[in-house]
């Protein structure tokens, strides 16, 4: 059943392939993107593996949490999920991301930016999921491998760069969207942009909730953004913004124990930035902070923040050559303890109890506990003959409890065509344990050592039939050191983190997209990871396949997930296969009644699947959404004009 379902799938994106539709123009433009090198160059011209989601793949999937979609257009990239919507945090939680391989249990060998700044919290040291929001984002950057060279900590895995939307012209623009589905799932977002000359102004509100479709799966969360920047002149540019988060869900526990705890969650964080773009010099000085709090109902309590610098210089000193410097300067900590009365012994530990958090805390757990890092480096980039460009770049790190350490990175593009390139690269992971590790919980460990690799990646990209076919072909080998895993215990003392040791992870990815006609488009990635030590949250196999269809005022959506040989932690915490294969089909129509209101109504697991993804954690089986967009503008005369 399952593959004639699929074989409908094929027919359907093939039913269309007239030659009287194929498209006389060409329909890709040349991508730039920043996360590579901090300052705009053309995508093919950077030696590293970078993949972008555009603000119309975000947009046509009406999602309102960023993660999902990043999950299915990424080869390579995978997230954890464990419910209908929300992630979560503590025990049970999910939003784990992995990129060939690497994240960890929570998620710190793979860092998120919000427009450059590194968001984790201070103490934990991984980034909070459910904080990320889709109609907050213009696009979304991926480096699938080490950036540590500019980004240092967590950076080793990878980097996922989240750009935030501005209002980019004069007049006021407005968007909002209600959605209701399974299990009482409730969505609602407003965003509104306006400028004037100089000025913009955007900002938006979410506010998702839903019963689950578990007991005690419940989720309710608001997030509120707002950004504002002004023009001073044709060199100078200040931005600043804000983001809340607050969300309450709980744990309903594995479907063959009992329901884990809930917890009450705020989250924020706060940037200024100022850009300077004049002739042979682009760059910028950037301030950051992230802060939360967060109330778990085992008598947790937890505060946490984190402080940043960064300040980078892009030199063209002649037009074939870049010369990137930077400085980066990072200070992250926060305390935790419990809020109910419990027992200590004579140590100063928490007594295990009925009435008392079922953990042993250190003795830093009672104050502040802090790390912080500076960072210089410079990145080169150089053409020659045109059509060759070598990269290369070296960071010296500073860490006040590791010292100090080098990273080093070299790669090429060599453009064969004006539509074939080979790119190469080598580059090194580096990643100091995180407060969390050192100090917190009985996994804690003070004697870690930091996490280090290399990667060596090959990449062939190639645009067929005058750019209306893309494709990506990577291979990539990692080899590392000291990686940080969490050892179950045999018997007391309970399980620890521990360097295990050496690791070694390769593999091959595909990403396509098929352009051929003018009212349908799909798109494929494909991702094989072979490791000699199984990693968590990492599938053998991962296959997806999306199609879009126009006809008239409606837009078909089709798109079709595969997973095989999914690894994860079991119920005795050891790393194994909890599924064997599993397919996810989803489809979607969109209805545009008038050119400002549109309908949509969506279905997931079609084939109403039973899998999961974290163990005993049996994901949702078919359900439904159905919701209305409202897009309104109030352009200037003059734009009108235009």
């Amino acid at each position: 059943m399952k593959k004639l379902l699929i074989l409908a799938i094929l027919v359907f994106l093939l039913r269309f392939l007239s030659p009287a539709q194929v498209l006389s123009d060409t329909i890709s433009l040349e991508e730039v993107v920043v996360t590579g090198t901090k300052v705009e160059v053309a995508r093919k011209n950077v030696p590293l593996t970078v993949s972008v989601i555009t603000s119309e793949e975000i947009e046509q999937s009406d999602e309102s949490a960023l993660l999902p979609v990043i999950s299915e257009r990424v080869p390579g990239l995978f997230v954890t999920e464990r419910g209908i919507t929300g992630f979560g945090v503590a025990d049970g939680s999910a939003g784990q991301i992995n990129i060939r391989g690497l994240g960890g249990s929570p998620t710190t060998q793979v860092l998120i930016l919000i427009d450059g700044h590194p968001q984790f919290m201070g103490m934990m040291g991984h980034h909070l999921p459910d904080a990320y929001v889709a109609s907050d984002v213009e696009k979304v950057e991926i480096i699938r491998g080490p950036a540590s060279i500019l980004y240092g900590s967590n950076a080793m895995g990878g980097v996922i760069n989240i750009i935030t939307k501005k209002q980019v012209e004069d007049g006021i623009k407005f968007n909002s969207r209600l959605l209701y589905g399974s299990y009482n799932t409730q969505k609602y977002m407003g965003k509104a942009g306006f400028k004037k000359k100089g000025f913009n102004i955007f900002g938006s509100l979410n506010h998702d909730r839903t019963d689950g479709h578990r007991d005690y799966s419940d989720f309710k969360i608001t997030n509120g953004y707002v950004k504002t920047g002004y023009n001073i002149n044709d060199i100078w540019e200040i931005s600043a913004d804000l983001s809340l988060t607050k969300f309450k869900a709980s744990d309903p526990g594995p479907e063959s124990g009992t329901a884990g705890d809930s917890i009450d969650i705020l989250r924020g964080k706060t940037a200024l930035s100022i850009e300077n773009n004049y002739k042979q010099l682009k760059g910028a000085l950037k301030l950051y902070y992230n802060f939360g709090e967060h109330k778990i109902t085992d008598g947790w309590h937890s505060t946490d923040d984190l402080y940043g610098l960064m300040f980078y210089q892009g030199i063209n000193i002649l037009k074939s050559n870049t010369i990137t410097v930077g400085y980066d300067r990072m200070i992250y900590g926060g305390k935790g303890s419990p809020i109910n009365n419990v027992i200590r012994d004579e140590d100063g530990n928490i007594i295990p109890g009925p009435a008392g958090p079922q953990f042993t805390l250190s003795e830093n757990n009672d104050k502040r506990v802090t790390m912080s890092h500076d960072a210089v480096y410079s990145f080169i980039q150089q053409t020659f003959f045109s059509n060759l460009i070598i990269n290369t770049g070296l960071r010296y790190e500073m860490n006040s409890y590791y010292g100090n350490e080098f990273i080093p990175q070299m790669g090429f593009a060599y453009h064969l065509t004006e539509l074939t390139t080979f790119k190469g690269s080598v580059s090194k992971g580096y990643r100091p344990p995180s407060i969390r590790e050192l100090y917190f919980f009985p996994p804690a460990n003070d004697n870690l050592e930091p996490e280090k690799m290399i990667n060596y990646e090959l990449s062939w990209m190639q645009d067929w039939l005058n750019n209306r076919i893309e494709t990506e072909i990577t291979g990539f080998l990692w080899k590392g050191d000291n990686m940080i895993a969490r050892v179950p215990a045999v018997s007391p003392p309970p399980p620890q983190y521990k360097n295990t040791g050496k690791f070694q992870n390769s593999g091959i990815e595909f990403a396509g997209k098929f352009n051929l006609l003018s009212n349908l488009r799909f798109c494929a990635n494909y991702a094989y990871i072979n490791m000699k030590e199984k990693l968590s949250a990492t599938p053998e196999h991962n296959i997806f396949i999306s199609g879009n269809f126009h006809w008239k005022r409606f837009v078909f959506n089709l798109k079709l997930q595969n997973i095989r040989n999914l690894y994860n932690e079991n119920q005795d915490g050891v790393i194994d296969i909890i599924e064997d294969s599993y397919y996810v089909l989803g489809a979607k129509i969109n209805y545009s009644a008038l050119e400002y209101l549109n309908f949509f109504f969506s279905a997931d697991n079609l084939l109403n699947e039973e899998y999961q993804i974290h163990y005993d954690y049996p994901m949702p089986g078919m359900s439904f959404m159905t919701g209305i967009n409202i897009r309104m503008a109030n352009m200037t005369l003059k734009e009108k004009a235009h």
